[in-house]
């Protein structure tokens, strides 16, 4: 029993896929992926609008650090009338949630490098 040949199919298929590791052992070529066609997303032009906001002001960079939490609020399971209600994790519902943490990093990133204050309290 050779215990390298295990371990590389679990290592490939972590990190390439089932059928790519699959067809390497068997030298079988794959189709090719599809190309990704360019998707029309709603939401760009504010997620761009959110990217563009200059913190320049020490009370609003403290305002986004108190409004925007540190990390995502966690999933629960409610229990109502004998049924079980699953909220999943709210960053998975906000689908701005990347541009609202980086305007948190930029306002922390401001008060520690262009006011010199002390972030621990946001962190």
């Amino acid at each position: 029993m050779n215990v390298s040949q295990y371990t590389t199919k679990i290592l490939l298929t972590s990190w390439v896929g089932i059928d790519q590791a699959i067809a390497s052992d068997k030298n079988i070529k794959l189709r090719p992926q599809p190309e990704n066609k360019t998707k029309f997303d709603m939401l760009q032009p504010l997620r761009q609008r959110v990217n563009k906001i200059n913190i320049c002001d020490r009370t609003f960079a403290h305002r986004l650090c108190k409004l925007i939490p540190a990390q995502c609020p966690f999933e629960r399971d409610l229990k109502l009338f004998g049924r079980t209600l699953h909220i999943p994790p709210m960053c998975k519902l906000n689908p701005l949630y990347e541009e609202v943490v980086g305007l948190r990093f930029r306002a922390l990133c401001y008060l520690a490098d262009e006011c010199g204050e002390d972030i621990t309290s946001y962190c």
